[in-house]
């Protein structure tokens, strides 16, 4: 039985006629009924999750290990997918604590920032010049793209670091624009 089968049987009016329109309470009974489960059905069951098809992570799992060179509680990155310098598709949480930000640097492909907590300040162009960031709160989304030169962190008065999910496709291949300064910046 089709459902205009269904919906003219409810609503008293013959089938035979296919050009009758349903009444409206036919309209909602039908919308009603075809939420409710068919008598006798039986429960689907899940299958076990399979671990080389879906790999879970929580987030007491995720690990932080500081910047390599970079000043104490400056930052730390973990790495969720691929790498930094593995070719192919990466995905990283990038933490940056108050007072730091980076030098103007570029990176050779482009990036996909999405804030998760906190504020990051960024900007564009080769001039540091912290006072002219723009936050981005939780939430945010900023794309970096292909060698444009840029700089970014968390200013000093914030209360609280700001994470960041980064992706991209590696090897990085970050180049400061003035190799001469450090990398980092307190602020």
């Amino acid at each position: 039985m089709s459902p205009t089968d269904i919906l003219g049987l409810m609503s008293g009016a013959r089938v035979a006629d296919r050009e009758s329109a349903p009444t409206r309470r036919a309209l909602l009974l039908a919308s009603l009924f075809a939420g409710l489960p068919l008598a006798g059905a039986g429960t689907a069951l899940a299958s076990p999750l399979d671990p080389s098809q879906t790999a879970i992570t929580l987030p007491d799992a995720i690990s932080f290990v500081p910047w390599s060179g970079a000043p104490p509680r400056s930052g730390a990155m973990a790495t969720l997918y691929g790498g930094l310098d593995a070719p192919g598709p990466y995905l990283v949480l990038m933490k940056w604590y108050p007072g730091y930000m980076s030098a103007p640097h570029s990176y050779a492909t482009d990036r996909l920032s999405m804030v998760l907590s906190g504020t990051w300040w960024v900007n564009s162009g080769a001039d540091f010049d912290p006072d002219r960031t723009v936050p981005v709160r939780a939430g945010g989304f900023v794309r970096r793209v292909a060698r444009t030169p840029h700089y970014d962190g968390v200013k000093r008065d914030a209360t609280e670091p700001a994470v960041i999910a980064l992706f991209g496709i590696a090897p990085v291949d970050l180049a400061l624009v003035d190799p001469g300064k450090p990398g980092w910046r307190q602020v």
